[in-house]
């Protein structure tokens, strides 16, 4: 029945490709940039009980923090510019 509704829908509603393709980027953009927000939570969350464990490693796990950070966060980015490659093509 499903298959019957959506033409008939999109017919009576004028949805067009270009909205459906919006929509596809605002749930990619989003499910990419939470699971970013995820992973650097789990970073500086790993870092603080890292360094209360051994505060003498502080530069050390300090510097692997940034490289994760700067990685995950590049993850996040990715996501968006292959939304809108998607989005354009």
């Amino acid at each position: 029945m499903l298959d019957i509704a959506l033409p008939i829908a999109q017919e009576t509603t004028g949805v067009t490709d270009d909205g459906l393709k919006a929509i596809a980027l605002g749930i990619g953009a989003g499910l990419g940039s939470i699971g970013a927000g995820i992973g650097v939570g789990f970073i500086f969350g790993k870092v603080i009980e890292s360094v209360t464990r051994q505060p003498e490693m502080r530069e050390e796990i300090t510097s692997i923090q940034w490289l994760g950070f700067a990685l995950t966060e590049a993850v996040a980015f990715y996501t968006f510019i292959f939304g809108l490659i998607a989005f354009f093509l």
